[in-house]
C-alpha cells in the first residue's frame, strides 16, 4: 500500500514524506485517530516509503520491496496486534499465531475495525489485548540485524490495549531504540496509553475524512455513481470503514426501514396503551434473532434516521439525501415528532444499546429497553 491508496490525510502525507526526504525519522511516533480514519493505511504506506527508500523507484529492488510490504511479508516490517486465546491457540496467544489471519485481514479491507479484526479470529466474545509476552517476541526480533541493511519497523496496531506489563517492558526501547528501529503506535483513545510511553512518542493526529474525500474514493475506486456516493459519504460521518459498511449493507435499507417504521409506529401508540407495549416486546424478541453486526448496522440506520427527521423538522434541506422505500413512510410527516428536546436523549439511547449490543449484551433486554424509551421520548413537547 502507498500513500495514494490512503484516502486523503494529505497534509499528513506530506508530513511523513518530508520526514523521509529530510533523513529525519522520528523513532517512536503516536498515530490517534478512529480506525475509519486511515491509521492503519497510513502507517503502511510510511512504513513502505521508509523500508524502499534507499531503492530507485521503479527499479527491480524497488518493485520487490513494494511488493512485500503490500502483501505484509516485508521481513523488516513487524505487526502486533490484540488477540486472545481461542481453540487453536489455547495459551500464551501472541500475534504471530495470527500471522495469516491478519493478512488477509488487512488485505480485505485495512480501514477496518477492532471488533472485525475479533470476528476474523473468532474472539467476539472476549477482548482482545496485547499482553508481555508479546513484549518478549517483539524485543526479540528487534535484537536482530535488519534483514536489508535498511529500517526495521514494528506497528502496533490498537496500541491502546496494551496492559501494564506489556507497556512497561517495551518503555526502555521507547526511550532508547535500536538503530534504525521505528516504533508506530496506532490508537483510538490516547488516554488509555500510559504517559510515559505518550510523551516520549511524536503524536499525529488523524481529523475525520470529509464528505468529498470519501464520497471520491467510493466513486473511483468501487464503481458507483456520484450520487450514490456522495449519500453514503455523507452517512458516514468522516469515517471510510463506515462507508464502505453502508456500501456492503446498501440492500439492506428497505429491511431496516421496515424495522424503522414497525418501530416507531408501535411507539407512538404505546403512550397508556399495554396492547402497543406488548408489540414492542415482540418487536425486540424478533431483532434479538438477528445477528450482532446487523443489529448494530441497525441502530446505526435509526440513528442516522432520527438525524435525518431533525434536519427536515428545521428546514436544513440541503443535507437531507433520506428517500423512503415503499414503506409509506413520510419523512415529512415524521420530523415535527423529532426536536430540539428529545433528539439528544433519542441518540444517547441508540448509542448505548450499541455499546452493550457490541459487548455481547441480551439483546432482547436492550432493545425492549430502548424501545420503552423511545415512547416516552417521541412524545415528548418541542
Amino acid at each position: 500500500m502507498d500513500f495514494t491508496q490512503v484516502v486523503g490525510q494529505n497534509h499528513l502525507k506530506n508530513h511523513l514524506l518530508k520526514s523521509i526526504d529530510n533523513g529525519r525519522i522520528p523513532h517512536a511516533q503516536l498515530f490517534i485517530g478512529n480506525t475509519g480514519s486511515g491509521i492503519l493505511p497510513m502507517a503502511i504506506a510510511y512504513s513502505q516509503a521508509i523500508l524502499c527508500s534507499n531503492h530507485e523507484i521503479n527499479s527491480t529492488a524497488y518493485t520487490s520491496c513494494k511488493n512485500k510490504v503490500q502483501q505484509l511479508a516485508h521481513p523488516d516490517l513487524h505487526f502486533v496486534y490484540p488477540v486472545s486465546t481461542t481453540d487453536a491457540v489455547k495459551k500464551n496467544a501472541v500475534s504471530s499465531n495470527f500471522l495469516q489471519e491478519w493478512r488477509s485481514f488487512v488485505a480485505e479491507n485495512p480501514y477496518n475495525s477492532l471488533y472485525q479484526w475479533h470476528e476474523a479470529i473468532g474472539i467476539e466474545k472476549k477482548q482482545g489485548s496485547i499482553k508481555v509476552d508479546e513484549a518478549k517476541e517483539m524485543l526479540k526480533t528487534l535484537s536482530l540485524k535488519a534483514y536489508e541493511g535498511g529500517h526495521k519497523i514494528i506497528i502496533v496496531w490498537m496500541a491502546d490495549r496494551m496492559n501494564t506489563e506489556y507497556s512497561n517492558k517495551i518503555l526502555k526501547l521507547v526511550e532508547e531504540p535500536p538503530e534504525k528501529t521505528v516504533l508506530l503506535l496506532l490508537a483510538e483513545s490516547e488516554e488509555q496509553i500510559i504517559g510515559t510511553i505518550r510523551s516520549r512518542c511524536q503524536k499525529l493526529q488523524f481529523p475525520l475524512l470529509s464528505e468529498e474525500q470519501i464520497a471520491n474514493s467510493l466513486f473511483e475506486n468501487k464503481n458507483i455513481d456520484k450520487n450514490k456516493a456522495l449519500k453514503i459519504s455523507k452517512q458516514s460521518n468522516g469515517d471510510y470503514n463506515n462507508a464502505l459498511r453502508l456500501l456492503a449493507e446498501d440492500g439492506n435499507d428497505l429491511i431496516f426501514e421496515k424495522w424503522f417504521v414497525s418501530w416507531v409506529r408501535t411507539a407512538f401508540k404505546a403512550k397508556g396503551n399495554k396492547t402497543a407495549i406488548r408489540g414492542l416486546i415482540q418487536w425486540s424478541e424478533e431483532l434479538a434473532k438477528e445477528g450482532r453486526e446487523t443489529q448494530k448496522n441497525f441502530l446505526s440506520y435509526c440513528s442516522e434516521t432520527f438525524r435525518q427527521a431533525l434536519l427536515k423538522n428545521y428546514k436544513a434541506d440541503s443535507l437531507l439525501f433520506f428517500e423512503a422505500e415503499n414503506t409509506g413512510f413520510s419523512i415529512e410527516k415524521f420530523a415535527p415528532f423529532i426536536h430540539q428536546n428529545n433528539i439528544y436523549e433519542i441518540q444517547k439511547a441508540l448509542d448505548d444499546a450499541s455499546y452493550h449490543i457490541e459487548r455481547n449484551g441480551n439483546a432482547k433486554i436492550i432493545f425492549t429497553d430502548v424501545s420503552i424509551k423511545l415512547t416516552r421520548l417521541i412524545h415528548a413537547k418541542q
